[in-house]
């Protein structure tokens, strides 16, 4: 997801230096900016790991 941002962003730039700026795409790169940082934080937390309940037998991978 930050790949995509990050050449949402050149992208972007390339744009408006060649053509002018336009206020729409800024405001969907800000979108999907807030977007990758949202992810990326929701990614962060402890939530993947299981406590293992006791007196249970762990699972053999």
């Amino acid at each position: 997801m930050s790949v995509i941002t990050f050449a949402a962003l050149v992208l972007i730039t390339t744009y408006t230096v060649a053509l002018g700026s336009s206020g729409w795409l800024w405001f969907a790169w800000i979108v999907l900016g807030v977007a990758t940082v949202g992810m990326a934080a929701a990614d962060s937390g402890e939530a993947h790991a299981r406590p293992v309940r006791p007196g249970r037998p762990k699972s053999q991978p």
